[in-house]
């Protein structure tokens, strides 16, 4: 049972929890038994300067929903029932670029939510989406707190799952005094970020608009297996190591870089990078092996480029080493997968 454990990156503030659950105890459930579940002391929560493991959050909130069959944990004024998520993803997956998928979200957010809206807008080269309440949302601060940092980690997750890619927030704007775990917003959402704003405002370059869609219906189901920890890691710095080795790799190409290659420009030594990408669950041959495979699907998807020429560009020996790869990523090979594209 957790009581308190140090800060050690991969932790969350008790804040977090004591915010998600303000919509269940609303809505009648045993918070004692939500919290036994996912292996927290209810004591934790007498301790503002307490943290839980992010896998024990996951936890809470994976059980805090199905047994709300909520999955906005009660805070606003009708539900928002289960595998809504899921359709959200589903309605952004066909975009091409993350401008598209702007301009769809905020329409399916109006649908599921009455309570808040979300506007896009562009200026100066910065893409702002900014929060507002639609209508009074009658909750203790620590909900009111907690939705609006549900629903900031939810859009912004998705937008970067989409594109594959880091998307790093400039600033972001909160239109509440700051909360407890106040200090924990740098690693959470932005190295900057006021509050008693009049609308939660999150800005982004608006370079990042054109960034392609690279998800595909087998990264999604692998997505959703992995909810909640993919929607709800809260700390940007978790999945830092593997964006960074993602990162390296994608620019070496078509050279494939080795793990000591990869350590020795990261600083490391091999050993704590493999260490390290075990932390974030993931390891060096599945960050190839995913950036591969993404690139390959974009490739053959959205360009005329040779087989053989993605496969070398890929970093790939041969094309038959390329095949078989493909083969093993989707079922079939390359030159049927983009045959079948072009009949759809």
């Amino acid at each position: 049972m957790i009581s308190k454990i140090p800060d050690n990156g991969s932790t969350v503030a008790i804040g977090f929890v004591s915010g998600m659950l303000i919509g269940p105890q609303r809505a009648g459930q045993d918070i004692s038994v939500l919290l036994k579940h996912a292996q927290i002391a209810t004591t934790v929560l007498l301790d503002p300067q307490a943290r839980i493991p992010v896998s024990n959050y996951a936890a809470l909130y994976r059980r805090a929903i199905t047994e709300l069959n909520d999955e906005a944990f009660a805070l606003f004024s009708h539900p928002m029932r289960l595998g809504s998520f899921e359709l959200l993803c589903r309605a952004m997956l066909s975009a091409d670029r993350l401008g598209d998928v702007l301009e769809r979200l905020p329409r399916f957010l109006a649908v599921v939510l009455d309570d808040m809206e979300l506007k896009v807008c562009r200026r100066a080269g910065v893409v702002a989406l900014a929060v507002r309440q639609t209508q009074e949302m009658r909750l203790p601060t620590a909900g009111r707190v907690f939705a609006y940092e549900w629903l900031l980690r939810m859009i912004h997750g998705l937008l970067a799952w989409l594109v594959a890619h880091p998307l790093p927030l400039n600033e972001v704007a909160f239109p509440y005094p700051p909360p407890p775990h106040a200090a924990d917003y740098e690693h959470v959402f932005a190295p900057r970020f006021s509050f008693n704003a009049d609308k939660l405002e999150a800005r982004f370059p608006a370079q990042f608009l054109s960034l392609p869609v690279r998800r595909d219906e087998a990264a999604l189901r692998l997505f959703l297996a992995n909810a909640p920890q993919s929607i709800t890691t809260l700390y940007r710095r978790d999945r830092a190591v593997m964006l960074r080795v993602r990162e390296h790799l994608r620019a070496a190409l078509p050279h494939p870089l080795s793990l000591p290659e990869v350590a020795q420009r990261l600083g490391v030594s091999q050993r704590t990078l493999h260490r390290q990408l075990l932390e974030e669950q993931t390891s060096f041959r599945g960050i190839r092996e995913t950036l591969r495979r993404d690139l390959a699907l974009d490739w053959l998807a959205k360009s005329g480029r040779p087989l053989s020429q993605i496969g070398a560009d890929l970093g790939f020996a041969d094309a038959a080493s390329f095949y078989r790869a493909f083969v093993a990523w989707r079922g079939i090979g390359p030159r049927e997968y983009r045959k079948r594209l072009r009949e759809t």
